[in-house]
């Protein structure tokens, strides 16, 4: 059967419509300067890392980023700069994102995202440093032709990892499943996924991945993995500040090694 999700895809033309041309507008519209984004910036689907930044007084709002869907925000850590961006929930949103902080100048992003787990390696709340991504999603098939999984780099992700095992931070490694539509995991599709060597099931670290790969841009994605789906009593408990003082902390670690890139 043909499907649209393969089908007419020519995956080394240029694209039409670009996040350069859309930003440009939107700063024309806008009345905004031009905009150049720190070089690592960080993805935060639920919103908790933001909100606790704003909340602590370290976060501010940069007055000139044109993204019409989203607010980035800037903190100046004694190990760095970075920017974040909350909300960046599904693989089509994030890649969106991505595609215009690397058109302002981002060298590297990183995604940390609560994830469900498939196969235990401890008690939630820990992280997960994905290494590949299980493609049950739709936009990383725009970015390279069909196959299993989405792969990050490797050498960038032994780096990271090395960088986290330094800073006594204690981070798993292993492969996710990236999915748009949580409310459709069924237990059939969780047995099998767990079968297959995968840990946890999130929403956008194949799309990222994808883009990153077919882009040659530096994507790191962390599942934080909260909750069996609700399937446990207390689930989604993801600790101190919803969680965002540990994402932080792995963030923190990571901003001097991939600004130097």
């Amino acid at each position: 059967m043909s499907a649209p999700i393969v089908d007419d895809k020519d995956l080394g033309a240029p694209s039409a419509f670009t996040p350069e041309g859309l930003l440009s507008q939107a700063r024309r519209q806008k009345g905004l300067a031009g905009c150049v984004v720190p070089g690592v910036c960080v993805l935060d689907p639920d919103g908790d890392i933001v909100r606790d930044l704003i909340r602590s007084g370290r976060a501010r709002r940069d007055p000139d980023w044109a993204c019409y869907h989203t607010e980035l925000y800037l903190i100046d850590d004694e190990r760095g700069r970075f920017g974040i961006i909350g909300g960046a929930i599904g693989g089509s949103y994030a890649v969106l994102i991505a595609e215009e902080l690397f058109a302002s100048g981002c060298v590297a992003l990183v995604s940390v995202t609560s994830a469900g787990q498939i196969a235990p390696m401890g008690s939630p709340p820990y992280f997960v440093l994905i290494d590949r991504a299980l493609r049950d999603e739709g936009t990383s098939y725009h970015y390279l032709a069909p196959a299993r999984y989405a792969d990050a780099d490797p050498a960038l992700i032994d780096e990271v990892e090395a960088s986290l095992r330094a800073a006594d931070l204690v981070i798993e490694r292993g492969r996710t499943w990236t999915t748009d539509a949580p409310f459709r995991e069924t237990i059939a599709a969780i047995s099998a996924r767990r079968a297959e060597g995968i840990v946890a099931v999130e929403m956008e670290a194949a799309a990222l991945y994808a883009f990153g790969q077919a882009r040659g841009r530096a994507v790191v994605c962390f599942a934080q993995v909260t909750n069996q789906m609700g399937q446990a009593e207390l689930d989604f408990e993801k600790g101190d500040a919803s969680g965002a003082s540990a994402a932080i902390r792995v963030i923190e670690a990571l901003v001097p090694v991939l600004g130097r890139r």
